[in-house]
């Protein structure tokens, strides 16, 4: 499949087509830059969720796009290299791109500077500066979903009033040595401090492969519930650790990085119990799911095997495009066209209680801020599939927005 994926990458890249493989002018075309890492370090996700993004915007067109115009997708590889992530970003700038993902912390990172002076819009659908949130300091930034700050949040808020509450619990935070796993303890620290209950962390070497120490360690704490916050190959490793360590699936919390993939290597049975924070929700029980299904899928449109419809990482990268469609729409709507990066970044800000028919938590955007809430929920591993045991909700947002606050302000300084 991944020979086939890059091949569709080339072909689009190359030749410059819409979603669709038609050819289209510049003047009813919007252009969004999918400049993603299709071979480094975020492979275990890309695939997915770029497909999942260019199948909503083949549907999109297929059901004649909006206000006379269509999409098309600028796709290509940047390694999760920074500099190659900027040439393909002043290249999609140049061909007229109004938005662009990077799906990459290091790449993104480094673009913000670029974005913000060029008037193009970035998502940073679960990645990137959590700080962005703040649409003051970060104009034509969008993280759009919960921050690492509000899932540990939510993680958290489910201990004490789904579990046994948090008062006197040891919680072990488990996490890969890198600033994406450390990014949750200073909240985690403050709810320990508010709630009583006593917080230790435990990190471990990248990639992950190799946690046998750290889990030791851990083994040792005797914690009452543990948080493991990795992405890739190594959170299975952290499961079956885990597990091997006594600790019961049911006491183990992940970070929104767990997929269907990551049960079925620790064992799907093995598994049963196992619960993460989500985003949006999976399956294709949903009416955009079942439109993607009967217009692009059935028909052959896809762009990857079909198999992924319906997954955590595809169903993500749908979620992505249909918010930024409908900020589209709504720029369209009050401004008319052509699109551009200053009347996208208002449709985003014009979004209000936006769930893409039920897929996700009710999304609201304005000037200040740019994560559209803090919403997720909790799902558990059944031994088949992902099942929410809560609805979608937000905890905590004052810590977070305290965490908000203090990082923008120093990027503000920095500037």
């Amino acid at each position: 499949m991944r020979g086939l994926f890059k091949g569709l990458i080339g072909t689009v890249a190359a030749a410059a087509l819409t979603v669709t493989g038609t050819a289209k002018t510049d003047d009813d075309t919007i252009k969004f830059a999918l400049l993603q890492d299709f071979t480094a370090v975020y492979t275990f996700v890309t695939d997915e969720y770029n497909q999942g993004q260019r199948d909503y915007l083949t549907l999109i067109n297929e059901e004649g796009g909006i206000d006379g115009y269509t999409f098309q997708a600028l796709v290509r590889d940047t390694g999760n290299e920074p500099q190659r992530g900027l040439e393909a970003y002043n290249r999609a700038r140049r061909e007229g791109a109004v938005l662009v993902d990077f799906l990459s912390t290091p790449v993104s990172r480094a673009a913000v500077s670029r974005v913000l002076r060029d008037e193009i819009v970035m998502i940073t659908v679960l990645h990137g500066r959590g700080d962005a949130s703040d649409g003051t300091t970060f104009p034509y930034v969008f993280p759009m979903m919960a921050t690492y700050w509000s899932q540990a949040a939510v993680l958290a808020d489910h201990i004490e009033q789904n579990e046994d509450g948090l008062e006197g619990k040891r919680i072990a935070h488990v996490y890969i040595d890198s600033p994406f796993g450390r990014e949750p303890v200073p909240v985690m620290q403050e709810l320990a401090e508010r709630k009583g209950f006593e917080y230790r962390t435990f990190a471990y070497p990248s990639p992950g492969t190799e946690q046998s120490a750290t889990w030791s360690d851990v083994r040792r704490y005797r914690p009452d519930y543990v948080m493991i916050w990795g992405a890739g190959g190594g959170q299975p490793v952290s499961v079956r650790e885990a597990i091997r360590n006594g600790i019961a699936p049911e006491r183990i919390l992940s970070v929104v990085w767990m997929a269907e993939t990551d049960a079925r290597t620790v064992g799907t049975d093995v598994a049963t119990g196992l619960k993460r924070f989500e985003a949006v929700a999976t399956g294709t029980d949903y009416p955009i799911m079942e439109r993607i299904m009967e217009t692009v899928i059935e028909p052959g449109l896809g762009t990857g095997d079909s198999e992924n419809v319906g997954t955590t990482y595809y169903n993500i990268g749908v979620a992505s495009m249909a918010v930024s469609v409908e900020a589209a729409r709504l720029a369209l709507e009050e401004y008319g066209g052509p699109l551009t990066g200053e009347k996208l970044r208002d449709g985003f800000r014009m979004i209000e209680d936006y769930d893409a028919e039920g897929m996700m938590p009710p999304l609201t955007f304005s000037e200040e801020d740019h994560q559209g809430g803090g919403f997720g929920r909790i799902s558990q591993w059944n031994g088949e599939a992902w099942e929410p045991v809560t609805d979608w909700y937000a905890s905590y947002q004052d810590i977070v927005w305290e965490e908000i606050e203090k990082d923008a302000a120093g990027f503000r300084e920095g500037r």
